[in-house]
């Protein structure tokens, strides 16, 4: 059966490309949407939790960009028993050189360890640790200027992270100054064994304009995370449906042309079933053929944009075993759903109608 529709494949060898090519540019759309919202998602989560068990930020605030934590509160968490280390980071944005947005990091110093000199020092008062990619950028490599303020370069960092290693690190005083904020967030490093929910309800009761969270849970919640998502599968199921569109049409017309094929096999007894299962088991090999063609192809679009000097490391996709088994699903059943109404359609017309030639 398997040779059988690789002959009709080949015979029809331009509505078979037609049929390839829709299912491999859904596909591959597919694929790099929700690989990249992933990665986006993915490296803002291990940015948070590389260094913390517990997350602290404003109350009633949707966005960590817009929190205003008070840096004070670090001293009263350092008295709590149960933990060990606490640290504040300010997150903010602002041009730098001819790049238009570039991330900007106040850390107080027990968070400087997290980044991994390249070359240089860490930096001091009114000066800048920069992001590997984007100090490969810069013209000039001993100051930058974030906002109104001019900082000098101490040194280079890299990580692993786009966000952090296409960003800039400074001093939390200087940032403070910028962003005219106190901590965008305080993140808690607890005891080994320790009750989480006990951390979170004794640092709660420190202040009412707080919100405390496990980083875990403040991930799952985070609002601007949900939007990326919901975004995401909205272009992916467009993607689906105009592929699924594209497939149902080209399928129609190759059918309609095949049509005396199908009634000479109808006139032989050959069954209806026989007939629909052969026309998508000819989609259904486009799937899978589409699907390995667009794994590949989507992995190499993606490697060369992590590499790309225009996004400096902002945008980064990876494709997760769960989204690679969810698209080879989505392919499958694009091409049978795409293949079985025309099918169905040509089966059950008359043999004799079907060898005249009339249309479907």
């Amino acid at each position: 059966m398997i040779t059988i529709a690789l002959k009709a494949l080949n015979a029809n060898k331009l509505k078979t490309i037609l049929i390839f090519a829709s299912l491999l540019f859904s596909i591959t759309s597919i694929f790099l949407i929700s690989s990249i919202s992933n990665g986006v998602i993915s490296m803002y989560s291990n940015l948070l939790k590389n260094d913390g068990d517990i997350i602290v930020t404003q109350a009633k605030i949707s966005d960590t960009f817009f929190s205003n934590v008070d840096i004070k509160l670090l001293e009263k968490i350092n008295k709590l028993d149960t933990t060990t280390k606490s640290s504040a980071i300010i997150v903010g944005a602002s041009p730098v050189e001819k790049l238009p947005i570039v991330a900007i990091y106040g850390v107080t110093s027990n968070r400087f360890s997290n980044y991994k000199i390249a070359q240089g020092n860490y930096p001091k008062t009114e000066e800048a640790l920069i992001g590997n990619s984007i100090y490969q950028s810069l013209e000039n490599k001993n100051t930058i200027q974030i906002a109104n303020k001019k900082f000098k370069i101490s040194g280079v960092f890299k990580s692993d992270i786009g966000f952090e290693n296409g960003g800039v690190v400074i001093n939390i005083n200087d940032a403070s100054e910028i962003f005219n904020k106190s901590a965008s967030m305080i993140l808690v490093n607890t005891n080994y064994n320790t009750n989480i929910k006990k951390v979170i309800s004794d640092i709660q009761k420190l202040s009412d304009k707080i919100e405390v969270k496990s980083t875990q849970n403040f991930v799952d919640s985070y609002n601007q995370f949900k939007i990326i998502q919901t975004s995401s599968n909205l272009i992916g199921f467009i993607s689906f449906f105009l592929g699924l569109l594209g497939i149902v049409s080209i399928m129609s017309i190759t059918i309609n042309q095949r049509k005396s094929e199908f009634g000479i096999k109808r006139a032989i007894g050959i069954s209806t079933q026989s007939i629909v299962f052969q026309i998508v088991l000819e989609s259904s090999i486009l799937g899978v053929l589409s699907f390995i063609f667009s794994f590949f192809i989507s992995n190499l679009i993606l490697i060369l944009i992590k590499n790309s000097e225009l996004f400096h490391g902002y945008v980064n996709g990876e494709i997760s075993i769960k989204l690679a088994f969810y698209l080879f699903i989505c392919s499958i059943t694009m091409s049978i759903l795409g293949a079985i109404i025309p099918a169905l359609n040509a089966s059950k017309t008359d043999p004799i109608i079907l060898m005249q030639g009339d249309k479907i």
